[in-house]
């Protein structure tokens, strides 16, 4: 569409001027992120478009300016991070925003809100630190206390669409690039602004941009690391769903300023919503003439596709993920060389996470100073984090590094939902390390979190209440990583196998003080041995809990369980005393585990217990009792 540079900056900017218009219109937002997607929220989308379409609601909306009667007042917008409360709804310009909405909600928000411009109070966000509804979505302490760089205009963005994405000043980053700086330049710029690559290891963006300029090939390619594989972590997928306009823009700066003419994007099979979104903002870049051939006639040539990974994690390890782009199993290789040195096809290949390509546009548009502003020295700017556990709130956040992981709990997540007290925070995906209450006023940064035996890793923080056994935390991500290695190297096949076995046998009472020697023994030489980083971080949650809850793995050996959790140290008993020999406990029992006569207690025979419990729950008289 757009010939040259000037002519697509005059056009965003009118984008601009309309968006600026449109929010001041009465309109309705509504999420369609995952989440609210999976509570319903597109056929609240839905019952809003058929209720408008009502000619005489239509006329009684005189509110909506003239000129704007062919403009869709139901708006799709992404996810604002926050998840519990979905579906979302916004109505502009009044802000009035509301949780949990139905359809059959959306007839009385049209008459109350759009109509008598007044709020709906039972469905307004309830603040859980104040206990106090909120209108507006910027009011709730979970925004408040947050800083909204990478997910600006919450609420408010149109995720399919390209216009408002421009109107927000999208691709000014991408004009100014290609008209006034060379590649060389664009390297500096990223290195220069410190921005550390947001997928888990916090390697410096521009060296690695650097390292594939200097690389010589035939051809380069750019690549995106949408491969987000960890449980309890969404924070690409959120971005590519509600703003993948910025990830794209930043895979097309980052082409240019290595030299590379074709580019994939790597999202996971099951990002159906990330996936749709990605292609149709490939193919509205490619309408206005922001990727393709000779874009905006400045002689740039770029092709991107998106590849869909079929789900493997340790297809989120870079080399293992080039391999899968390339047809082939995606197994991790040994480096050097790096993908930046040798990568698809034996080509200099860049490959960034998507949250680290959706700064780039921001760094090139407010430039290195404004950007360094936020975060530390060392990490600047800010990350999405996935929160989630027995908190009040839970979902996606934006906040500046050096924020404490307390402030995330208390000030943003409003504390724990189930009134019990924070036990640990394990913090950097299924690889992370499990931090105890001491580590909770350590800023959240690279480096710092690197010094204590953790790492921000991907962005998941998962909050563990006292009821929980640290133990069993080990074991259920330990679970997690031995099932998805790829069985390339030993230490990584079978060490987390056997670390596994050795964990199990704590969980089910058996475990000696040999074993706990063993498992730490076996977990460093895991953590030094394996080929990739899978293989490398699996052990952390085990050496996190060794070294800060050593105390539970001693009373394992001990046969208690100080949480509860672990079944197997569980035994149920008969207190003589209080039995009534009524024989309703060994009725229903489905093992046949109890046994007794009229007149005399009964008894468990804890061979046959499965500690199933209904015995406990048949019991008038609390004669049995819960022991370990």
């Amino acid at each position: 569409m757009f010939k040259n540079p000037l002519e697509a900056f005059k056009y965003i900017e009118h984008q601009e001027e309309i968006r600026r218009e449109k929010l001041k219109q009465l309109s309705v937002y509504v999420c369609v992120g995952t989440g609210c997607t999976a509570n319903g929220s597109r056929k609240v989308y839905e019952k809003f478009e058929e209720v408008l379409k009502d000619r005489n609601l239509k006329v009684a909306l005189q509110r909506i300016e003239e000129g704007s009667e062919n403009e869709n007042p139901v708006k799709k917008t992404g996810c604002c991070g926050l998840c519990s409360l979905g579906p979302l709804v916004k109505i502009l310009p009044y802000g009035y925003t509301y949780g949990h909405v139905k359809p059959e909600d959306v007839e009385e928000i049209i008459e109350q809100s759009l109509v008598n411009g007044k709020p709906v109070e039972r469905l307004l966000l309830t603040d859980p630190i104040s206990n106090k509804k909120v209108e507006r979505l910027e009011d709730a302490t979970f925004f408040k206390n947050q800083t909204f760089y990478i997910m600006d205009a919450i609420g408010t963005s149109e995720c399919e669409s390209i216009e408002d994405y421009m109107g927000r000043g999208g691709y000014k980053s991408l004009i100014k690039v290609l008209s006034e700086m060379d590649p060389k330049s664009v390297v500096e710029t990223v290195k220069s602004s410190g921005l550390r690559g947001r997928g888990g290891g916090g390697f410096t963006t521009g060296l690695k941009w650097e390292a594939a300029f200097n690389s010589k090939g035939e051809r380069k390619f750019v690549v995106c690391n949408g491969d987000e594989g960890d449980p309890g972590a969404f924070m690409n997928r959120t971005l590519l769903e509600r703003d993948p306009h910025s990830v794209l823009e930043g895979m097309i700066i980052a082409a240019y300023a290595i030299g590379a003419d074709k580019g994939y994007a790597y999202i996971r099979a099951e990002y159906p919503i990330a996936v749709e979104m990605f292609n149709k903002a490939i193919d509205d870049a490619k309408k206005f003439g922001f990727l393709g051939e000779n874009i905006l006639g400045t002689g740039f040539n770029l092709d991107l596709e998106v590849k869909e990974g079929a789900g493997a994690f340790v297809c989120g390890e870079e080399t293992a993920l080039l391999a899968s782009i390339e047809g082939k199993r995606g197994v991790p290789r040994p480096r050097p060389p790096f993908p930046a040195q040798s990568g698809l096809w034996g080509y200099p290949t860049l490959l960034n996470n998507v949250e680290t390509y959706a700064n780039v546009p921001k760094i090139i548009r407010d430039g290195v100073e404004n950007y360094r502003k936020r975060g530390v020295k060392n990490s600047p700017g800010t990350k999405m984090f996935s929160v989630t556990g027995p908190l009040k709130l839970t979902g996606i956040i934006e906040i500046e590094f050096g924020t404490t992981l307390r402030q995330v709990i208390e000030d943003i997540c409003g504390g724990t939902s189930n009134g019990l007290k924070l036990k640990a925070i394990q913090i950097g995906g299924p690889s992370g390390a499990c931090l105890s209450e001491e580590f909770f006023d350590l800023p959240l940064d690279y480096d710092t979190l690197k010094s204590v035996d953790a790492m921000v890793g991907s962005g998941g923080i998962v909050a563990i209440t006292d009821d929980r056994c640290m133990v069993e935390v080990a074991r259920f991500f330990l679970d997690f990583t031995k099932r998805e290695s790829c069985g390339k190297c030993v230490p990584c096949r079978e060490g987390t196998m056997q670390a596994y076995t050795i964990l199990e046998k704590f969980t089910q009472g058996k475990a000696t003080n040999e074993d706990l020697e063993n498992l730490e023994y076996l977990s460093n030489i895991i953590k030094t041995a394996s080929l990739c980083g899978l293989g490398k971080t699996a052990p952390n949650p085990i050496l996190s809990t060794l070294k800060l809850f050593r105390d539970e793995y001693i009373e394992h050996i001990e046969g208690k369980c100080p949480s509860g959790m672990c079944t197997a140290l569980k035994k149920y008993v008969i207190n003589p005393d209080l039995c009534k020999s009524c024989s309703l406990c060994a009725r229903f029992c489905p093992q046949g585990a109890i046994s007794g006569e009229r007149g005399k207690p009964y008894v468990i025979d804890q061979e046959k217990c499965v500690k199933c419990g209904i015995c406990f729950d048949k019991c008038k008289f609390n004669a049995i009792e819960l022991i370990g």
